[in-house]
């Protein structure tokens, strides 16, 4: 184990570089948290090094060993807070590289896609949603948070690892293209004719669109979709968080789905 000595070696300071919406062309990213660094020690995804106080090494050290890392750099939380440029309340930082996107055609069955959704947050709340109800496949904008930026894996609690992730150029052409996949296209939205998600009776290949947490999905998107989908709500409520709509929407798509 390597002890720190400055905290602007070269090989630290991509802890410091690596905010929010940071990344490098080498598909770097930091994960934050023992839970988070945890999990992803337990898939595939490449670790280039593990930045972690005594506390850590002393419960995890075995988990660490059996992944191979060969840096391991051993801190204080005082430390690491003037790595990040705040105090934390953690005491392990990851420094991994990102899998490489899936392709369109080796998406699953049922996708979970977003149109400019802004909120790290919300992409990380989704990205949890998807992995726990068994919808593995999750498409985004360039515009919207990476489901890695490290505010968003956090709120995965890593599960954005466990699944099929795709960036997407263009909404329109992207829609089209799954379409001739064979997909059926849903928006979640509120119009004069959506169906009641209670009366949803899903196509065995699903796309589930969510749209922007204050705008919504644009008339000319709606007019490409197959199906317009709304929550039945209480009246006077307009409507739900994104993140929870598309909870409620995959867990009655995956348990109401037809088949082929």
């Amino acid at each position: 184990m390597k002890f720190l000595e400055s905290i602007d070696t070269e090989e630290i300071q991509i802890y410091k570089e690596l905010r929010e919406h940071a990344f490098r062309a080498d598909r770097s990213f930091i994960a934050d948290s023992p839970k988070v660094v945890n999990l992803l020690l337990q898939t595939d995804i490449e670790v280039k090094s593990i930045l972690a106080t005594q506390e850590y090494y002393d419960e995890f050290l075995p988990l660490v060993e059996a992944k191979g890392i060969t840096k391991c750099f051993l801190t204080t939380k005082e430390e690491m807070g003037k790595i990040v440029g705040h105090k934390i309340h953690h005491h392990c930082m990851m420094h991994g590289t990102r899998p490489d996107e899936i392709a369109l055609e080796e998406l699953d069955d049922t996708i979970l896609m977003l149109d400019n959704i802004t909120s790290s947050e919300n992409v990380g709340a989704i990205a949890r949603s998807c992995a726990a109800l068994g919808v593995n496949s999750y498409l985004l904008p360039k515009s919207s948070p990476h489901p890695f930026n490290r505010r968003a894996l956090r709120v995965s609690m890593g599960y954005a690892a466990m699944l099929k992730i795709h960036i997407y150029d263009e909404i329109q052409t992207t829609i089209q293209q799954l379409k001739q996949l064979g997909y059926k296209i849903y928006a979640a939205e509120v119009t004069p004719t959506s169906t009641p998600l209670s009366q949803l009776q899903p196509h065995h290949k699903s796309v589930v669109i969510m749209g922007h947490e204050g705008k919504g999905i644009d008339k000319k998107i709606l007019e490409l979709c197959d199906e317009i989908i709304t929550i039945e709500m209480q009246s006077g409520i307009k409507s739900f968080n994104v993140a929870i709509a598309a909870s409620l929407i995959m867990y009655q798509m995956q348990h109401k789905k037809d088949t082929p």
